[in-house]
């Protein structure tokens, strides 16, 4: 029976590369000259530290920029409201979202069935299963999620097995 596999997958080593291009960029820019701005990865998170807030976005906006540039998706950002930091300093921390909330997941199972194709969605941990008989069934449902309004998460369509 024809199946694939919805997911919802970082590429960490292009963050990492956006995140080092980001910091030479920081480091060589006049705008950030002398606001003790640092940019730096924590776990499955960004915190970027400097001496006012609006530094802190606009580094923010360049680290961005060069996760656009390696065609990761803003979709996977979780922005944080900026907070006081030591010394007087602003905080801004930036959450990297991996994989498919349950909520997320059930609303994906009520969107296909809503549509009436003949599959089957089945929840695995972080991952949507969709089986079905056709695979004209799979490749509409693979459409449908990507039209989808309200999801707000990127997804990657994988383990395609015939």
């Amino acid at each position: 029976m024809p199946s694939f596999d919805v997911v919802s997958k970082v590429d960490w080593s292009e963050v990492q590369n956006a995140l080092g291009q980001a910091e030479r960029e920081i480091g060589q820019r006049f705008d950030f000259k002398g606001t003790d701005t640092s940019i730096e990865r924590q776990q499955n998170s960004i915190v970027i530290l400097s001496s006012t807030e609006e530094r802190a976005r606009a580094a923010l906006s360049v680290f961005e920029e060069k996760l656009v540039r390696r065609k990761v998706s803003l979709k996977h950002l979780d922005r944080k409201d900026p907070e006081p930091g030591p010394r007087g300093s602003t905080r801004l921390t930036v959450h990297i979202k991996e994989g498919i909330e349950p909520e997320k997941a059930r609303q994906m199972v009520k969107i296909i069935k809503d549509s009436k194709i003949k599959v089957q969605p089945a929840i695995q941990e972080d991952t949507l299963r969709v089986s079905g008989k056709k695979r004209d069934d799979l490749q509409a449902v693979i459409q449908l999620l990507r039209s989808a309004e309200g999801l707000d998460i990127e997804l990657q369509f994988v383990n395609f097995r015939d």
